[in-house]
């Protein structure tokens, strides 16, 4: 039997971080030790303000009396629970709650533990459901150009950002993406939704005809567009899209990881865009980002369809260990109720002015080409070191983080989004701690 080696707390090779620059962290780390509300607390004793809701997740705030007590005592209670053949109260207490605040229509929930099994979840449930409707042929799924779907192979198949796609082969097949709807010429610093760019959504119409539509099962999209730098549809495009799926009996499916309960002053951008899709991908603001857990919402026709058959047949042989897990539904079902009982919704939605202003207030900065706010989101684009991209925006991410200051950056582009317990001083005191950032950079 071979000797363990002494545990070495210090030994930061042994972790192989996600998404980050593994080499340059390592020779300077940046560790967090504790958070509350709007604030985490550093290793050397620093208070950082979280301008991104950790990953775009925590939009309760951090360490919430009523989540952790929940936690706890679900925790002592019932650990763990087998999640096929078997149940347990809070999984189905929850599903119902989300129900009764996910638009009208989207009557079942499918639990999952992430963004990217919300995404796999959501493509596998609609290929299955033409299937046991009769119509198999139905085999591609439409994504989009920089669409962001997590980081499963079924999500970077119809995502559209290459440098996620570029490493990992012919990922799967049958897939077609649509034009992007980024268009800074026509709609520079949007505040809201662009106005121009609707006949965008006639590119379905392109690649339906290319393909044939009896041969499309699905179209995913963000409403609006997250992780590639915040791009807010233009007006009417997303309406047009779902006549278009209507019109040929494609599924539409919303991947709201993001936009997902408050980020627009609304529970999902379903409600906020007035649009609702047949599939809808939720995740990360679920359990306030404390536990891992994703919730596929489908409507009453998609469900049923899959209610047939012997009754002691599984309907659709897909899940997860951890569906519906004991300790992320009691987290779930406290972040709901913080989140009713405190109106973080409303607070988004009032704050939403204030905040557009302050981001807004950064055009004209040093290297700035274009800014993007849409609820309590921000885009702050900058333009690109020659010969090296993304380098200006992680200096600023550095910068920003040593002056107290949490900044997500992807490509040149700083991402902003905050808990939605933010208070119009610390919205200020983003821009403010900016500002100066923006002007030093090289």
């Amino acid at each position: 039997m071979t000797e363990m080696s002494p545990v070495q707390t210090n030994n930061l090779e042994a972790f192989w971080m996600p998404f980050s620059a593994n080499r340059q962290f390592k020779q300077a780390p940046r560790m967090f030790v504790g958070a509350k509300d709007m604030h985490y607390t550093t290793a050397d004793g620093r208070q950082v303000l979280d301008g991104t809701a950790g990953l775009w997740c925590v939009n309760a705030g951090h360490c919430r009396p009523k989540i952790t007590e929940a936690i706890q005592k679900q925790a002592a209670e019932l650990d763990y629970a087998p999640a096929f053949q078997m149940g347990h109260p809070k999984a189905f207490e929850l599903a119902s709650k989300l129900v009764s605040i996910a638009p009208q229509g989207l009557d079942h929930v499918f639990y999952t533990n992430s963004g990217s099994e919300s995404v796999d979840t959501a493509l596998k449930i609609a290929l299955a459901y033409h299937r046991v409707r009769g119509e198999g042929a139905r085999f591609r799924l439409i994504g989009r150009e920089r669409g962001y779907h997590g980081v499963n192979f079924g999500g970077i198949s119809v995502g559209g950002i290459v440098g996620n796609r570029k490493m990992f082969g012919t990922l799967l097949t049958g897939v077609d993406h649509m034009r992007h709807t980024h268009d800074p010429e026509r709609n520079p610093y949007p505040q809201g939704e662009t106005e121009n760019g609707a006949e965008l959504a006639e590119d379905l119409l392109r690649i339906a005809t290319l393909h044939d539509p009896s041969t499309i099962a699905a179209v995913i999209v963000e409403p609006v567009a997250g992780s590639t730098g915040v791009l807010p549809p233009p007006k009417g495009y997303l309406k047009r899209l779902r006549e278009i799926c209507d019109q040929h009996g494609i599924l539409l499916i919303f991947d709201e990881v993001i936009t997902g309960y408050g980020r627009l002053g609304t529970a999902f951008a379903s409600d906020y865009f007035d649009v609702v899709p047949d599939i809808m991908v939720t995740a990360k603001g679920l359990t306030n980002g404390v536990i891992p857990m994703g919730a596929v919402f489908v409507k009453d026709t998609i469900y049923e369809a899959f209610m047939q058959g012997p009754e002691h047949v599984i309907e659709f042989a897909h899940g997860y260990t951890y569906s519906g897990n004991p300790i992320a539904s009691a987290a779930a079902l406290a972040t709901i109720e913080t989140y009713k009982e405190e109106g973080l919704f409303e607070r988004a939605k009032a704050l939403t002015p204030a905040w557009t202003d302050a981001i807004h207030s950064l055009k004209g900065a040093r290297h700035v080409i274009d800014i993007r706010t849409i609820g309590l989101i921000g885009a702050i684009e900058l333009e690109p070191i020659p010969g090296q991209p993304t380098k200006r925006a992680f200096s600023a991410f550095v910068k920003a983080y040593e002056k107290g200051l949490l900044i997500r950056t992807t490509g040149d582009i700083i991402a902003l989004s905050p808990p939605l317990i933010i208070e119009e001083r610390q919205i200020a005191e983003i821009v403010d701690t900016l500002k100066p950032i923006l002007e030093s950079l090289d």
